[in-house]
Formats: structure tokens, C-alpha cells, sequence
């Protein structure tokens, strides 16, 4: 496993990120609620690759936020219902780059921007933005990026029917290898598998709620 280091001296760039989360709670509900389920996933799915509560914590709160960039996307691309064109396209990818940029202002610590920033990329090297391969993705970025397909794949999308847990795991483990890293991917299984109820509810969730309880247990 790759070695994971806690973050010290980080409740400044804690707060900053809560901030961050209210204000992509305000601008769009869809992207917070999304952000909040992909939030619990990577938490619980880094807790079972073995990282320490801190460090899975850590982990939450950039997923929290993994989807800042968004926030400067305009609605009608964000939410359109057709196939995106060419150029909105390439707006949409940008997302990561713009969210990274945003925490890098805010000087939170890398941790937070690296995860943000490739969350997209693909074990085989065929993600965006910087088309990283491997395990030259930070594992952070593996691990989110795991959750964050399964809750798009679980969710209602403009595009799109929900699946079902058992068809979004079905096709995570079939990109095993390909979009992803088959030991996160491994894990994930297994933690479905051997968690009742894991999908969590589309509904709208309290965000002081969820830090007391899932992310903010500081020592």
C-alpha cells in the first residue's frame, strides 16, 4: 500500500474547504449532494484500504469538494440533457484544473489540490488533465475517483437512469485495469459486498450534519 500521511496543523485548510462546500451547497444542490455520497464513499471505501480515521477524513473533505470547478461552469452545460458537444466538451474537463487553482488561491494544502485536480485520470493513462498513469496517480485520486463513479453511475442524470448498485458494480470491476486501480477496485467490491444498505439516499442532507458526524471528529 502507499504510504498516506496525516495531515497536521490542518483545520484552517479544513474550514476553507467546508466554506468551499457551502458555496457549491448554494450554487447547485445537484453537485453538493453528489459531492456530499461521494464524500462517505471514499471515506468508508480509504477506511478500508486501511487508512487511518484522519486520513480518510482528509480524503472526505477533498471529495467534498472535488467538484469546485463546476461552480464556474454554466448551467446549460452542466445540466443539459443531450450529448455535450466538442467544445462543451472540453469546457466540462477543465473542471479539475479550475477547482485545483481555486484551492491553490486559498493556500490549503496540496493534499486537497492534488486529489481535486486528478480525480479524472485513468489507470491506463487515458484521463484528463495531465493523463497520468498508474500509480503516478496519487492513491487519493484513485480512491475518489471510484467513488465518485459509482455515485454518477447510481444517480439520476439529465442523460441517464440510475443503476442499480449491482449494475454499477458489475462495471466498475469490468474497468478494473483499465479506468481504474484493480486494488481500489478490489476493495470496493468487497466493501459492497459486505455492507447492507451502502448506497446512500439521493436526498438533501444537512452539511453541518455530515462534518459533526463523518468528517470533523477531531482529536
Amino acid at each position: 500500500m502507499v504510504a498516506v500521511k496525516t495531515l497536521k496543523d490542518g483545520r484552517e485548510s479544513r474550514e476553507i474547504l467546508l466554506a468551499f462546500a457551502r458555496s457549491i451547497k448554494e450554487r447547485d444542490l445537484v453537485t453538493y449532494e453528489h459531492s456530499r455520497r461521494v464524500a462517505v464513499y471514499a471515506y468508508r471505501l480509504a477506511s478500508k484500504l486501511g487508512w487511518e480515521h484522519g486520513q480518510a477524513r482528509d480524503l472526505a473533505l477533498a471529495a467534498l469538494v472535488h467538484d469546485l470547478g463546476k461552480t464556474w461552469i454554466a448551467n446549460e452545460i452542466l445540466h443539459k440533457s443531450a450529448a455535450l458537444s466538442a467544445e462543451e466538451r472540453r469546457k466540462m474537463q477543465r473542471h479539475p484544473v479550475i477547482g485545483a487553482r481555486i484551492l491553490i488561491g486559498c493556500d490549503v494544502d496540496p493534499f486537497y489540490v492534488e486529489t481535486v485536480l486528478y480525480h479524472h485520470e485513468r489507470w491506463d493513462g487515458q484521463g484528463y488533465p495531465s493523463g497520468l498513469r498508474g500509480e503516478a496517480i496519487p492513491l487519493s485520486a484513485r480512491i475518489l475517483t471510484v467513488a465518485d463513479v459509482y455515485d454518477v453511475l447510481t444517480s439520476q442524470r439529465p442523460y441517464k437512469e440510475p443503476f442499480s448498485s449491482e449494475m454499477a458494480r458489475e462495471r466498475i470491476g469490468r474497468d478494473a485495469g483499465t479506468s481504474f486501480d484493480p486494488t481500489v477496485v478490489a476493495a470496493f467490491v468487497e466493501l459492497l459486498d459486505t455492507t447492507p444498505n451502502f448506497l446512500l439516499p439521493c436526498q438533501p442532507a444537512d452539511l453541518d450534519q455530515l462534518a459533526e458526524i463523518t468528517l470533523l471528529q477531531l482529536p
